[in-house]
């Protein structure tokens, strides 16, 4: 198992959420997130949620705010909710 990648989260009183194995955020905003693992690609939903921490190198992630929804998507599935936020980009040239 030695090629195998780390992946894994933990969630803290639905506030603080943080991942292991992100390799891309695609778009986020305050109610959704959606993002690509070395696990599945991945769509976090809830109320005034921030990107507190987000190092790709290390494949790191940290939320803020109220976790309502984590779910996994399969490939089929990643292409609808693709596009649906806003991208990174735009949001930074905001």
């Amino acid at each position: 198992m030695p090629d195998q990648k780390v992946h894994y989260f933990s969630l803290d009183n639905r506030e603080v959420f943080k991942l292991k194995g992100v390799t891309k955020v695609e778009t986020f905003d305050d109610a959704e997130i959606v993002l690509e693992t070395n696990a599945a690609p991945m769509v976090l939903k809830g109320e005034n949620l921030h990107i507190n921490n987000l190092n790709l190198e290390a494949g790191e992630l940290t939320v803020i705010g109220l976790m309502k929804t984590i779910q996994y998507l399969e490939p089929q599935g990643y292409k609808s909710v693709k596009g649906k936020g806003k991208s990174i980009l735009n949001r930074l040239l905001k």
